[in-house]
Protein backbone atom coordinates (compact mmCIF):
# COMPACT_ATOMS: atom_id res chain seq x y z
CA UNK A 1 0.00 0.00 0.00
CA UNK A 2 1.19 3.54 -1.08
CA UNK A 3 0.96 6.17 1.57
CA UNK A 4 0.61 9.60 0.72
CA UNK A 5 3.71 11.77 1.39
CA UNK A 6 2.57 14.45 4.03
CA UNK A 7 1.49 17.84 3.37
CA UNK A 8 3.94 20.46 3.40
CA UNK A 9 4.91 22.25 6.76
CA UNK A 10 3.64 25.71 7.39
CA UNK A 11 6.30 28.44 7.94
CA UNK A 12 6.73 30.10 10.82
CA UNK A 13 4.17 32.40 11.88
CA UNK A 14 1.77 31.26 7.96
CA UNK A 15 -0.84 31.36 10.74
CA UNK A 16 -0.58 34.49 12.12
CA UNK A 17 -0.51 36.24 8.35
CA UNK A 18 -3.41 33.83 7.39
CA UNK A 19 -5.81 35.10 10.20
CA UNK A 20 -4.73 38.56 9.11
CA UNK A 21 -5.99 38.40 5.58
CA UNK A 22 -9.45 36.68 6.82
CA UNK A 23 -12.14 38.54 5.70
CA UNK A 24 -13.64 40.46 8.97
CA UNK A 25 -17.07 41.26 7.11
CA UNK A 26 -18.15 37.47 7.40
CA UNK A 27 -18.27 38.10 11.29
CA UNK A 28 -20.52 39.03 13.79
CA UNK A 29 -19.74 41.80 16.53
CA UNK A 30 -19.75 38.94 19.01
CA UNK A 31 -17.41 36.66 16.89
CA UNK A 32 -15.20 39.81 16.47
CA UNK A 33 -15.10 40.71 20.49
CA UNK A 34 -14.53 36.85 20.95
CA UNK A 35 -11.53 36.99 18.06
CA UNK A 36 -10.20 40.41 19.95
CA UNK A 37 -9.92 38.41 23.34
CA UNK A 38 -8.02 35.69 21.23
CA UNK A 39 -5.61 37.69 19.69
CA UNK A 40 -4.76 40.02 23.31
CA UNK A 41 -4.59 36.17 25.05
CA UNK A 42 -2.23 35.84 22.61
CA UNK A 43 -0.51 39.23 22.99
CA UNK A 44 0.06 38.66 26.25
CA UNK A 45 1.26 35.52 25.68
CA UNK A 46 3.94 36.27 23.42
CA UNK A 47 5.32 39.31 25.19
CA UNK A 48 5.60 36.91 28.53
CA UNK A 49 7.74 34.81 26.03
CA UNK A 50 9.70 37.14 24.96
CA UNK A 51 10.50 38.69 28.34
CA UNK A 52 11.68 35.31 29.60
CA UNK A 53 14.24 35.41 26.60
CA UNK A 54 15.06 38.86 27.68
CA UNK A 55 15.82 37.90 31.13
CA UNK A 56 17.61 34.43 30.11
CA UNK A 57 19.85 36.56 27.77
CA UNK A 58 20.60 39.17 30.22
CA UNK A 59 21.62 36.43 32.98
CA UNK A 60 24.07 35.14 30.44
CA UNK A 61 25.85 38.31 29.25
CA UNK A 62 25.95 38.74 33.32
CA UNK A 63 27.39 35.20 33.55
CA UNK A 64 29.86 35.83 30.97
CA UNK A 65 31.08 39.34 30.98
CA UNK A 66 34.62 39.77 31.42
Amino acid sequence: MIEEPAPPRRGRGQILADLAREDLDLYAVEELDERIGLLEAEIARTRAQAARKRAGRAAADALFKS
